[in-house]
């Protein structure tokens, strides 16, 4: 299967070069190079332990990288003429008239977040479970409220710009309630919310730190058909009204081969399979790594569990 990144016509906006991960003797990511597009949803998927998680903990700056290059790109592509330039000058990132390149492998994950526009949902949900929903989405706006309050004087103080940085913070937080159906609910504590909402709420909560590449863990656990579906409405929705890149980790091969438009599939921390979704469904290494067979007993591996 070809390497390239043939889901989207897309720009680049994330690129991983040659990521390796090792944990004192253990090489959990081996070599492992795939391209993100802008607008577009891009699945890392595996079988359990394949390393993806890891991948993502290495994107977002809670593990720093053995070896390889994270480079993710704001504003127009141009700005990748400046890529070895900035990995020579052992800088963190570089600002063009045009846009900005970050090297994400040297960053820690607080910068990713704020600097990086990188934002991230875990496989376990982390919202604020005794705040209401609308705090959680405000939440997610502290530190551009913090700015504009000048760091809670100018707050004080009762000063046009923080009154009107809080006002555009509510509106936006409401825009997101009214996206994901719970507005209704917006002064309801959200761990009160039913759990397919409180996984709709996490992503919008992330949204609202204005990313220019979501990342997702495993957004599907757990949720039943009927939630399942309002989850591949709001991600195609995220990509298509605001032009996210969608990084995305996923058991749910329902998920995956409906919203997908790019699949990189691991094993054991190796790429196996890199292209779109009808091409990587239909690869004998995906299928034997899934069935847990050699790649020619896949015939054999198929007819026995009816496939």
């Amino acid at each position: 299967m070809t390497e390239k990144n043939e889901s989207s016509a897309a720009e680049t906006l994330l690129r991983v070069e040659h990521l390796t991960m090792r944990f004192g003797g253990l090489l959990a990511i081996d070599d492992l190079s795939f391209d993100v597009g802008e607008g577009a949803i891009t699945a890392l998927i595996g079988p359990n332990g394949a390393g993806k998680t890891t991948v993502f903990n290495c994107i977002t700056g809670f593990y720093k990288p053995s070896s390889g290059r994270l480079a993710l790109r704001h504003g127009d592509g141009t700005v990748w003429n400046e890529l070895a330039m900035l990995t020579d000058s052992g800088a963190r990132s570089v600002t063009t008239g045009n846009g900005a390149l970050f090297l994400l492998e040297r960053m820690p994950d607080y910068l990713v977040a704020q600097r990086a526009r990188v934002a991230r949902t875990f496989q376990n949900i982390r919202l604020f479970p005794g705040m209401t929903v609308l705090e959680n989405l405000l939440v997610a706006q502290h530190n551009r409220l913090m700015l504009a309050s000048g760091y809670t004087l100018l707050g004080v103080l009762g000063f046009p710009s923080y009154a009107h940085a809080e006002r555009s913070a509510i509106d936006k937080a409401r825009d997101w309630l009214d996206r994901i159906g719970l507005a209704a609910r917006a002064d309801d504590p959200a761990g009160d919310l039913p759990y397919g909402a409180q996984r709709r709420l996490e992503i919008a909560r992330a949204m609202c730190t204005d990313p220019v590449l979501l990342c997702l863990d495993e957004p599907a656990a757990g949720l039943n058909p009927r939630e399942s579906a309002e989850l591949n409405a709001l991600l195609l929705a995220i990509r298509d009204e605001f032009r996210i890149a969608v990084l995305l980790i996923e058991h749910d091969m329902t998920v995956v081969m409906e919203i997908s438009d790019h699949i990189v599939v691991l094993d054991y921390g190796v790429k196996i399979a890199d292209g779109v979704p009808d091409a990587v469904r239909n690869d004998d290494k995906v299928i034997a790594a899934y069935l847990g067979v050699a790649e020619d007993q896949v015939g054999e591996a198929e007819a026995e569990v009816g496939l």
